[in-house]
Parts: structure tokens; sequence; C-alpha cells
């Protein structure tokens, strides 16, 4: 366009003219250089900055859109002063508007039978609640954080159906960062494994219903159980992990056989000659002993082993088979129930093996550690499917599940606590580190 055109005449002011275009040029070079310097460096200062992730177009989804609770953008990977003086595990269930941190039409994870607004349930309270520690503040999951501290690292999770909730759940809660791509080694969907490409992260899941060797079952629905025997399809693979996840419980209440040197030794709900019949925490006993002594047995594995108790099921009304259900709404106050029955009986079980074998991984320089979810679990009977985990008539082995739970749901939590857990063990490695350094110096 001519000078002229925009009110410069011709002549010497021409000049003028040629001189503002040149200062224009300039400014317009100065504003996209600081808008490049301030594109790069901002992602640099914030290192949880809650950017969508590049990487999220590897996946089908999109990362979900809710946002989460604010959590500071320059925070460093810390965790309180007290917090290592208390139990997190001990509270009560406190009201939390900003929940969910996902959706489920936004979460390709979720299992169907997980599914709960997608098969009716009307309410959605119960995605509403965060867990409060009695003594501090547990911090609500931050993606971010935890990606950085698994950077370059593997993670497993070893048990049954309920482990891989667990999982899913996980999956989910990392969505606003990043999904990961699909590197199972098999078809198999008990044996899963997720890639996180920005992150080097991996995590696995290993179906193991009853942690040990199994087969079955039969035609007459018994399986075997040899109690003395490593289930090795995971424990062959713990040197490719940094982090284990073990969880077990509901699947003894089936009947089995129990073996030992090979020879049936008992069994539960058998209803065989001569065989005695043993409660379940007879087996479930014997083989965490045997999961733990197959943990210790693998000289290369050198990682963490958190044992994530039994998380308790809700049948009011009748058992799983009998027309119980799980109804309620929201969750219970701790005066409200009391921990008892199987569920008592599982926990005690668990928790005496656990603590055998932790003494002995500590002798032995293995990190055993606990995340001790049963009580908070046995406050939200208003957390499990019900019977919204599929179309009223589909014909189901479990028609009101009230042992998994919804997703998103109560157990997005146990991301909450596997979080916090990372974060005192960096604490422990840093402590240790300090105390080997002070050694080294004073010798």
């Amino acid at each position: 366009m001519k000078p002229n055109s925009v009110g410069f005449p011709h002549g010497k002011n021409n000049t003028t003219y040629q001189t503002l275009i040149h200062l224009s040029t300039s400014k317009i070079l100065l504003l996209i250089t600081l808008t490049l310097i301030t594109l790069t460096v901002i992602p640099l200062y914030f290192p949880f900055h809650k950017f969508p992730s590049l990487s999220s177009h590897r996946s089908s989804a999109s990362p979900a859109t809710i946002s989460p609770e604010n959590h500071p953008q320059d925070s460093l990977i810390s965790i309180d002063d007290n917090h290592h003086k208390c139990d997190v595990f001990s509270g009560e269930w406190v009201p939390n508007p900003n929940a969910p941190y996902y959706h489920n039409t936004t979460c390709w994870a979720i299992h169907e039978h997980q599914n709960c607004q997608k098969y009716g349930r009307p309410d959605s309270d119960y995605m509403k609640w965060k867990w409060k520690p009695d003594e501090c503040n547990l911090p609500v999951f931050n993606p971010y954080q935890f990606l950085e501290i698994v950077r370059d690292k593997a993670l497993a999770f070893v048990g049954d159906s309920v482990g891989r909730n667990q999982m899913q759940s996980l999956i989910c809660m990392l969505s606003r960062v990043e999904y990961p791509i699909d590197v199972s080694k098999t078809k198999d969907e008990n044996f899963k494994r997720w890639y996180y490409v920005s992150y080097n992260f991996t995590m696995a899941t290993y179906w193991s219903p009853f942690l040990v060797k199994f087969s079955g079952p039969t035609e007459t629905g018994i399986f075997s159980l040899y109690l003395d025997e490593f289930d090795e399809n995971w424990t062959n693979h713990l040197e490719e992990f940094n982090y284990l996840v073990l969880n077990g419980g509901h699947w003894f209440s089936r009947p089995s056989l129990y073996y030992e040197n090979n020879e049936v030794v008992g069994c539960k709900f058998c209803q065989k000659e001569n065989i005695t019949d043993y409660p379940m925490t007879f087996g479930y006993r014997r083989a965490l002993r045997t999961a733990y002594k197959g943990i210790m047995s693998r000289k290369n594995f050198k990682g963490v082993t958190i044992l994530r108790t039994f998380a308790p099921v809700h049948f009011e009304g009748g058992e799983w088979n009998e027309g119980g259900d799980c109804i309620r709404t929201k969750p219970l106050r701790n005066n409200e129930i009391r921990l008892e029955g199987s569920n008592l009986e599982m926990y005690l079980a668990q928790m005496e093996a656990f603590n055998e074998a932790q003494k002995k991984a500590s002798e032995n320089g293995l990190k055993f550690r606990l995340m001790d979810i049963t009580q908070p679990m046995l406050l939200r009977p208003d957390g499990h499917p019900s019977k919204y985990g599929h179309w009223p008539n589909e014909n189901v082995t479990l028609y009101n599940d009230c042992v998994h739970w919804c997703l998103p749901g109560p157990i997005d939590t146990w991301s909450d606590f596997l979080l916090h857990m990372l974060k005192m063990e960096g604490r422990r490695s840093a402590q240790e580190k300090l105390i080997q350094r002070k050694r080294k110096i004073a010798s």
C-alpha cells in the first residue's frame, strides 16, 4: 500500500514514514522474541503446570477437561514436617466439592462393570469425598508430582481384580497429564503393561488372585492352591520394577484344595471326606508368607514392596449369592461401623503375615511398606457398583457388585495414599544418604 493512502504526504515527510516503519518492525520483532522466551521459560519454571500434555495425542482419547483441585504450580515435591509422625490411614471422610478429577466419559481405562454413571446410577455424591487424617492433611493427588517421582521407573500391581481396579483408577487420575500407550507382551487382559512416553514410566498389572501357584477351577468349581509354591507369572519379573503393590484376599472364600509339598493338607468348602475343612484365613496366611518369600528370593530386586490391605466388601441383607446388595449413598463415620466377621479375620491374618515378612525383609535390606486402607474403605459402602455395572437385562455372575469400586469413586483416594508413600520413601532415602555421608566424614 502507498504511503499517501494512509495519510502520509509525498516529499521530505516520507523519511518520517520510513523511520516509523523501521520502528514498528523493530517493535514487532521484539514482541515476537519476548513471546518465544516466555513460552520457553514458563514450562521450565512451573514443573507441574497444568498445561495439556503434548503426548496426549498418542491416545484416541483426550485428557479429561475437569480441572483438578488447585496445586501450587511451582511447588516442590515435599512433605509436611508432621507427616512422618502422622497416621494418614486413621481419619474420616469429609466432603470434597472439587471431585471428581476425571469423568467416566473421558477415561477409557474404566472397565464396564465399574462404569456406574454409564449404567444409570442416579446419585453422584459418592464421588465427592476426600480422606482427612486425624492429625494432618492428605493432599489431593497431584499427577504431575507423581509422574516426576516415578520418572524412569516402573511399578507393578500384583493380585486380584481389585488391584486391577486400582491401576485403572491411577491411569484415570494421571490422564490429566498423559495417557499411556499399550506395550503389553501378551493379549491376555490379565497381564497388561502401560508406558508413559514423556516420563519413561512403565506400569503393569499381574493377575494373581491367590498370590501363589494355582490351577482350576474344576467342573465342580474347586481350585487347587499350592500354598508353598511361587506364582512365577509375577515373581519371575520382579527385577523389572522399582515398586510393587501387592493385594489379595477375596478369592480365598472360594472352594479350594490346599497343597503343600504336592500333598493335600486341607481345603476350604471342598466337601471331601477325610480332608480337614479350614477357614479361609488358613490358606490366605500361608499364601501371603509364600508370596513374601518369593519377593525376598529375587536377589536383584531392590525395589519397594507395598502391601495394600484388604478392601472390605459391603453386602447387606445377604451374601453375594443370596441377594445381598450395597445401596447406601454416603460414607459412614468411624463410630457407625466396626471391622468384624470375615473382614476382621482377613485383616488380622494379613497383618500377621506382613509383620513377620517386614522384619525379615528389613534384616535383608529390603523395603516392605503398608498401605492400610482397610478402615478407610470399611466406611465406604456407598462406593460399589451394586447393580450399576451392567444393563438390567444382562446375565452376569456378580449381579450386585459390592466388591469392586465405581470409577470415579472412593478408590481414587488410593492414589493420594500412594503418592504420599512415595514422598515418604524419598524422605527416608534422603535421610539415609545424609547419615551415610556423615559417617563417611566422621571416619
